[in-house]
């Protein structure tokens, strides 16, 4: 604050920060209160509503206790989102660490705007074309047969696989970006230093770069998470009716099924469930919000 007073004056501060608290207010902090209200009120018709039956209720929460299939696809999702966090992980540290510390000037620009040009296709345009990619009779099945890796076509549109495969490319940059603002203010002299002792690849990784990067890594995770938890679309393009995601199930509750307090409910869950992997990523990178806000 001291720092925007000196920099600006009092007249722009108030202006910026008046601005800033207007937009948390409104498009953060009323959307949630107005979701807990939704999801702690019976879903009643409109005649009823502020009515004798209009009363606060858990009964909304417990649906998904007493739901085996809906808590199994909420347990699925939680893990199939740690896995895709967990995946792209370890195709985007490579990816950061050669254009932090190995590529330089031309090559590194060159670099990330190959990362970033597929990216200006919308989202939706991108799955579609994972979906080909990734159908029966697609370029990947036909490459692989091809080259005499596989007899037969893989249904990867089936199962999980296409979900994951899509999300963790649909979230690559959310990952690469924080590793590589945490990697490139490493001093390279303790990698060199690290090498004239001996230390093995492996090692250097393990005990200087990776204990370095910890922000930027506790930051891509819970990115990567929390977009993966809340997907919708990357499911409902390259998933089957066996692998749902429990946005769907919100969705469901909300655009089909007309009850918005039981959508609500969920979807609120879900918001906890972030919450929850956010702190415990704090605490397993030991790293606190300063850090992540870097």
């Amino acid at each position: 604050m001291s720092v925007l007073l000196q920099r600006y004056g009092w007249a722009l501060t108030s202006i910026i920060v008046g601005l800033t608290v207007l937009w948390v207010v409104v498009l953060v902090v009323l959307p949630q209160i107005t979701m807990i209200d939704y999801s702690l009120r019976p879903n009643l018709p409109l005649p009823q509503r502020d009515g004798p039956n209009d009363v606060l209720t858990w009964a909304n929460y417990t649906t998904l206790a007493g739901n085996e299939i809906h808590r199994t696809i909420f347990v699925k999702t939680i893990w199939a989102s740690a896995l895709v966090t967990f995946l792209t992980f370890l195709v985007c540290y490579p990816i950061a660490y050669h254009l932090a510390q190995v590529a330089t000037g031309p090559r590194a620009a060159l670099l990330v705007l190959l990362l970033i040009i597929p990216f200006w296709i919308n989202e939706i345009l991108r799955t579609f074309a994972w979906w080909i990619i990734l159908a029966y009779s697609g370029p990947l099945n036909i490459a692989l047969m091809a080259l005499g890796f596989i007899d037969e076509p893989i249904r990867y549109l089936s199962g999980n696989s296409g979900v994951i495969i899509g999300m963790v490319y649909a979230y690559i940059l959310f990952m690469v970006f924080p590793l590589y603002n945490a990697m490139e203010s490493l001093d390279r002299n303790q990698i060199e230093a690290a090498r004239d002792l001996g230390a093995p690849v492996w090692r250097i990784h393990w005990r200087i770069i990776a204990p370095h990067a910890k922000p930027g890594i506790a930051t891509g995770c819970i990115m990567t998470f929390m977009l993966a938890a809340g997907s919708y679309a990357v499911p409902a393009l390259l998933g089957s009716p066996g692998s749902r995601w429990f946005t769907e199930i919100i969705y469901n509750w909300f655009f089909e099924g007309g009850n918005w307090n039981q959508g609500a409910a969920y979807a609120f869950i879900l918001l906890i469930l972030c919450i929850v992997f956010i702190f415990a990523m704090m605490r397993v990178f030991r790293v606190g919000l300063g850090d992540i806000a870097k």
